[in-house]
């Protein structure tokens, strides 16, 4: 009797069980899944009349796209309507291999869109579940693509190149960057692909000088750090190639090809900070990066006991012996942080004027001494300097360390790196104090470095010394 009793409930039980696991799975599918809409570019630079292909990835059935190309006003240039959407999958090493996604729609570039840096909006719309958590909902997010001269130096004897690298070098979507602090479990990359929705660091240090430029009458060529690498005929086009902001990350024939630009007669100027402190190689036709950075010794160039040249660790190590003083005046290692990273927090965020008759200073107004660009902290975040030492008041560069010797100091800021950055490299010479240094030197054409990552702060924030100083290069050196 107790036997059948036990059977009985053991078969109530199990109805009951399947009952509420039904009613889970009819629930769950009832239920409306997260909403999302991401993408990118199929190649980071194009020209016009080349072929635009976005790559994209939702949950929604359909999604539109808007390019908005990015200036003193954001100027929509072209809006897909309804494209049918589908979820594409995400490959395990998506940060480092790419998600090579298929083409969701393409766009044949039209031949009058000008230069610049076109931001690219992806918008899904749902009306939420079945039976609950009804209601319309939206996604959005960004990717973005440089759009080259259709043809170079006619519009502009000015190219700016941006520093799209750098913007792939902090991208952690799929997990992992070429940084630890924001990898998944605290771990650090050392490759990175195109092929993944994008970050950028654009809005941050370049869109600020643009919108500057632009409203002033200045018209800018646009390219993508590669293209410094994959076209390099286009800078027998110009008199003067811009760095703006964050300018961290730099392959070998980029830094070719700007140095025999240099050689020729063509002028750079540097309104960067932070500049060509990394190595990189361009992997699979540049749609990856690699850099081993302070792990240089797992990089297969290492183990393979030859020339170190192309080394994937700091321009300045001792290995590849080509510091990046020698192209822009300065380096990492003699600079580092002003107000940030925890250093030197109560500096004044302004240079200091050490020669001010120089014609940078034409117009400004400054006398010796004077410290200019500190309301906006035109001096901030990651800094370059050189080892110099002081004549009777007056900084002069050493040249030891790779600056050149037509290299002349106009004004400093003092700068410094973080322990955890610097002690890796057995060369670092602990407690070592820097500079911000604002500099020119001229071998075949002018060179011009402001040492820091944050100038166009000055610009946005209307600066007189600032304006007007960005204003003196670029008629001297542009024209």
């Amino acid at each position: 009797m107790k036997a059948a009793i036990y059977s009985a409930l053991r078969a109530w039980a199990f109805a009951c069980l399947l009952l509420l696991t039904t009613a889970s799975l009819q629930a769950a599918v009832e239920e409306p899944r997260p909403l999302f809409v991401e993408g990118y570019a199929g190649r980071v630079s194009y020209a016009p009349g080349e072929e635009l292909t976005l790559h994209v990835s939702t949950s929604a059935s359909a999604f539109s796209a808007e390019i908005t190309r990015l200036g003193p006003k954001a100027q929509s240039v072209w809006t897909s309507g309804s494209v049918p959407g589908r979820e594409q999958p995400i490959p395990q090493a998506a940060s480092s291999a790419g998600c090579r996604w298929t083409a969701s729609t393409t766009l044949k570039l039209p031949a009058d869109w000008k230069s610049g840096y076109y931001q690219v909006v992806l918008r899904a719309r749902d009306s939420g579940g079945a039976f609950t958590h009804r209601g319309s909902r939206t996604a959005e997010s960004t990717c973005y693509f440089i759009l080259r001269a259709a043809e170079p130096g006619k519009a502009s004897k000015i190219l700016l190149q941006l520093s799209t690298h750098t913007y792939n070098a902090y991208n952690n979507w799929g997990g992992f960057s070429l940084y630890a602090f924001n990898g998944r479990g605290g771990n650090q990359g050392h490759r990175v692909s195109y092929e993944r929705p994008p970050s950028s660091q654009f809005g941050t240090w370049e869109q600020p000088f643009v919108e500057w430029a632009e409203s002033n009458g200045y018209v800018f060529d646009y390219a993508a750090n590669g293209d410094l690498e994959s076209h390099p005929e286009i800078l027998k086009a110009y008199r003067l190639v811009l760095s703006v902001g964050h300018d961290e990350y730099w392959s070998a024939p980029m830094r070719d090809s700007l140095e025999a630009f240099i050689g020729s007669g063509g002028n750079v100027a540097f309104f960067s900070g932070n500049t060509c402190c990394w190595q990189v190689r361009a992997e699979d036709g540049g749609k990856a990066l690699t850099c081993w950075k302070q792990n240089a010794h797992s990089d297969p160039i290492y183990s393979a006991r030859g020339s170190y040249a192309t080394l994937s660790s700091l321009w300045s190590h001792h290995l590849i012996k080509r510091p990046e003083n020698q192209l822009t005046g300065v380096g990492f290692l003699w600079g580092g942080y002003h107000k940030s990273h925890g250093q030197l927090m109560d500096a004044s965020g302004g240079y200091t004027v050490h020669r001010p008759d120089h014609w940078l200073f034409e117009g400004t107004g400054l006398k010796r001494n004077d410290t200019f660009g500190s309301k906006d902290t035109i001096v901030g975040y990651e800094c370059d300097g050189c080892e110099l030492e002081w004549k009777d008041g007056l900084p002069f560069p050493t040249c030891r360390d790779g600056t050149p010797k037509s290299f002349e100091i106009l004004s400093t800021a003092p700068a410094q790196w973080h322990p955890d950055d610097c002690e890796w490299y057995e060369r670092w010479e602990n407690g070592r104090k820097g500079q911000s240094v604002l500099g020119v030197y001229t071998r075949g054409g002018t060179v011009f470095t402001c040492g820091s990552t944050d100038w166009s702060h000055g610009l946005r924030g209307k600066d007189p010394a600032v304006e007007q100083i960005t204003r003196n290069l670029l008629k001297k050196l542009g024209q």
